[in-house]
């Protein structure tokens, strides 16, 4: 995959695009766990703080865009260098959407203040799914760093996980409103938080299928466990 090509600045542009590439995941991941810091201690400032910082990742992904497009239009890459140029424009705008998820999450932190009316329990289970998708999201970059696909169905399994956890969430937070309706429309927001980290959890599978396309070659999107599984044998 990573094989040297004779003209060298060849080389050198390839590795600076992964480089930003994983420079703006360890942003986008540094700005989901912020932001699910400031919910669960209710911190506005750090909330803030992740409000502030998406702009240093629309600014990588615009650069990352900008420079796979000018390596298409210099070096015209093909088979692995092209899927891997591929790989990295999908996976920069998968980030971008994960870094928007990040926001919402901190926006709803900023608008709820210290609201006492949410038990600390929701939040735990909140938290719980949230290490999911953030585990899935560093195993995805983790994978795409090392140029392996194996990891792809540890990863979807663990989005199946996450999904099943945004639904327990959902009914409990739906028996909250039934017991006090005062409280539906900070519950509708609260959902609006789950079903954010629910999509991070989507976001981060999507990278680890590119990772497979980038190594092999298959699209395995919308494909079962058991045919990625295959692929990957």
């Amino acid at each position: 995959m990573l094989a040297e090509h004779t003209y060298k600045q060849f080389d050198a542009d390839l590795e600076a695009v992964r480089a930003r590439v994983l420079e703006m995941g360890g942003l986008v991941e540094d700005q989901v766990n912020k932001a699910i810091e400031a919910l669960i201690g209710q911190n506005t400032a750090l909330a803030e703080e992740v409000i502030a910082n998406d702009v240093q990742v629309n600014g990588l992904e615009v650069a990352s865009d900008e420079a796979c497009t000018q390596i298409i239009a210099l070096r015209q890459p093909t088979a692995s260098d092209l899927r891997m140029i591929l790989t990295i424009i999908k996976t920069i705008a998968d980030l971008e959407r994960i870094g928007d998820e990040a926001v919402k999450i901190a926006r709803f932190t900023v608008k709820t203040l210290n609201n006492d009316r949410i038990t600390i329990p929701r939040y735990s289970e909140i938290k719980y799914m949230a290490d999911l998708a953030i585990k899935m999201l560093r195993t995805s970059l983790d994978s795409f760093a090392r140029v392996d696909a194996s990891a792809a169905a540890n990863v979807a399994r663990q989005d199946m996980e996450v999904d099943e956890e945004f639904h327990l969430i959902a009914r409990h937070l739906i028996t909250y409103m039934m017991e006090d309706p005062r409280n539906i429309t900070l519950f509708i927001d609260l959902m609006f938080v789950v079903k954010a980290i629910e999509r991070i959890g989507d976001h981060a599978e999507n990278i680890s299928e590119y990772v497979v396309y980038m190594v092999k070659g298959k699209n395995v999107r919308h494909t079962s466990l058991e045919q990625l599984e295959r692929e990957l044998e």
